[in-house]
Formats: C-alpha cells, sequence, structure tokens
C-alpha cells in the first residue's frame, strides 16, 4: 500500500489551499510523490485521488500527458539523453547506446545495482550544444561518449 510522509501529506493540502481550481495542485502533488518515491505508482495515483478529491482519471491524464513524471521505476542516476533532430544529428541515438553498454542497462530499465537508468528523450532545450543529456535536474552539454560516461560515474546519489 502506497504511503507519503506527513510532511508531504501536509505539503499536498497546501497546495490544495493555493489554488481555486483543485485541479491545478496536480503537478506538484505529482511532483511530490516522485520526490519522496523515485516514480508515481498507480497506488500513488489512488492515494493522491483520495486525499484530493479528485478523480483517479484526472489525475492519470496529467501523469500520461507529462514526460517528466516517471511511470517506473528509475535508477538513482536518471540519464535521458536528448535524441531530437540536432541531438541525433550529432550523436545523441549513439550516446544512448554507448551508455546503455557502459552501464549494462537496457533503455529504459534499472541497472542491477539499481544506480542508472538510461532513457532516449525529446528535446531538452539546448541545440546549440548538442549532444546533452540530463541526469536526475542537472543538465551536461557539449558531450562525447567519454566525458558522459564520466560524468555519470562522478555523481554521487
Amino acid at each position: 500500500m502506497f504511503k507519503l510522509s506527513d510532511s508531504g501529506i501536509e505539503f499536498i493540502k497546501k497546495e490544495l489551499e493555493r489554488y481555486e481550481s483543485k485541479l491545478s495542485a496536480i503537478i506538484p502533488a505529482l511532483y511530490r510523490v516522485q520526490k519522496e518515491h523515485g516514480w508515481v505508482s498507480p497506488d500513488a495515483v489512488v492515494f493522491l485521488a483520495e486525499i484530493m478529491d479528485i478523480p483517479e482519471s484526472q489525475i492519470n491524464e496529467v501523469l500520461k500527458f507529462y514526460t517528466m513524471f516517471n511511470q517506473k521505476p528509475v535508477g538513482k542516476k536518471h540519464v535521458q539523453v536528448c535524441c531530437n533532430l540536432s541531438c541525433a544529428m550529432n550523436g545523441g541515438r549513439e550516446l544512448v547506446d554507448h551508455l546503455c553498454k557502459s552501464f549494462n542497462v537496457k533503455p529504459g530499465e534499472v541497472s542491477e545495482d539499481g544506480q542508472v537508468t538510461v532513457t532516449a528523450v525529446e528535446c531538452l532545450g539546448s541545440c546549440g550544444t548538442a549532444p546533452m543529456m540530463q541526469v536526475n535536474d542537472a543538465y551536461y552539454e557539449n558531450l562525447n561518449h567519454e566525458s558522459a560516461v564520466e560524468i555519470i560515474k562522478k555523481l554521487e546519489v
């Protein structure tokens, strides 16, 4: 059964009071769940629906629309490599393959040690410094295979 911390519940209650419409609190609530648990499970959606008094379907509409919410477990280092046009033309797709081989993980899956998940994503907004990746909340640009691996290895999470 899903459980959110007391401070997480308090945060959501404050967000509900903050907005004219309860629906406006869905994104902050989903972020809070993801911050505490690393991803948003179906049980978390049920929990949010109850505490926010919003239908599960409306929470799922937001969860499934936005790609910044993890709908399955990810590693402690969630590596998202941009594979949109500029990054793809500068080796983004090959970088995904290289990182997967370097960390012995398939795209979108969690490495055996629970440390790394590598996913290809659409535009991360840094076309002039392609290829680039986002690891958790930090952005890294002008990458090559070696620099990307080194950055991930040095990160302490």
